[in-house]
């Protein structure tokens, strides 16, 4: 099995060689649970690799197993890559409540690196927290951005790390972007200071981003683009209430089409496993599918967003 792991990876690098080249990429996913057997996910960063396993309760033959598939996918890597073994981080993913996935590690050491992406610069940990930092899955949409936002003033909801925020500004847009950590804002400001965005033409807000809808709403401001990436679950205690995407939404949507102008889109995405998307959301607006134009080359085949363009109805008569 270990030469059909090693065959997979270097046919996967293969296929994927040209587009990681045209793109001018540092940082994508190399394998996603190819052979049954060896049921993870590997990303590349650089010169370091990323490995998750599905972290779940494993009896003592399971572990004596999985061990054994993780020396072994280890040693395929060094042998690949030509790197190593401090340069390969492996993480489980858990099925994370609330804000348990931000939570950072207290075992590992907390070491930055640039990503490029294009155009674009980005910091990324791959030890202090579960994930990195940058969604690789949204690779199309950053690039989406940084093509068409010019002159747009841009609200990013949920914002994380500013990624998507990063693309807009730099591609000409005033961005407002929202998140309830201070940690992953700061992340943010620094995001934009490694591209050469000036901060003065930007805002980050601290803040629920449920009750920050409300406050926006109040105060008649408009937008010409919202960005709502929402976490599939959050109870996080400075939450007034939880959030739970499938419940919530409908809500959600029609407050983000309040702010907007007009003529005015907002991307919705989720990673929500068999998500459905409300009908009382395309009665009352223009909804379009989009996510075979947002899902990156290398991570075709498999689950990883859903995502959709929102209008207004009858956008000249609102």
């Amino acid at each position: 099995m270990e030469s059909a792991l090693k065959n997979r990876l270097l046919k996967n690098m293969k296929k994927l060689k040209t587009y990681v080249e045209k793109e001018k990429i540092e940082a994508y996913r190399i394998y996603q649970k190819d052979i049954p057997e060896y049921p993870y996910l590997i990303d590349i960063y650089g010169k370091n690799l990323l490995v998750y396993e599905q972290g779940k309760k494993l009896y003592d033959e399971e572990v004596k197993i999985r061990d054994e598939h993780l020396r072994e996918v280890e040693e395929t890597l060094i042998e690949i890559f030509s790197v190593e073994k401090k340069n390969i981080f492996f993480k489980a993913r858990e099925v994370q409540k609330g804000a348990n996935q931000y939570v950072p590690s207290e075992t590992l050491t907390q070491n930055d690196f640039v990503i490029h992406e294009g155009e674009l610069k980005f910091y990324v940990n791959l030890e202090k927290y579960l994930d990195t930092g940058l969604f690789l899955d949204h690779r199309p949409t950053r690039k989406n951005l940084l093509q068409h936002s010019k002159g747009k003033k841009v609200l990013n909801l949920f914002s994380y790390t500013c990624s998507l925020s990063v693309a807009a500004a730099k591609g000409g847009a005033k961005v407002t972007s929202v998140d309830m950590s201070r940690t992953y804002l700061d992340w943010g400001v620094d995001n934009f200071k490694l591209n050469g965005i000036d901060l003065s033409d930007h805002m980050f807000c601290q803040a629920d981003v449920l009750k920050d809808l409300g406050r926006r709403i109040e105060q008649n401001e408009t937008f010409d683009l919202i960005l709502l990436d929402p976490p599939s679950f959050s109870n996080s205690k400075r939450m007034e209430e939880d959030l739970d995407i499938m419940r919530d939404h409908p809500l959600l949507i029609r407050d983000c089409l309040k702010l907007l102008t007009p003529d005015g889109e907002l991307f919705f995405s989720t990673n929500k496993r068999k998500f459905e998307l409300h009908p009382v959301v395309s009665e009352n607006a223009s909804v379009k599918k989009i996510t075979h134009t947002t899902i990156p080359q290398d991570f075709y085949g498999s689950f990883i967003h859903e995502s959709y363009l929102i209008k207004k109805s009858n956008p000249r008569n609102k």
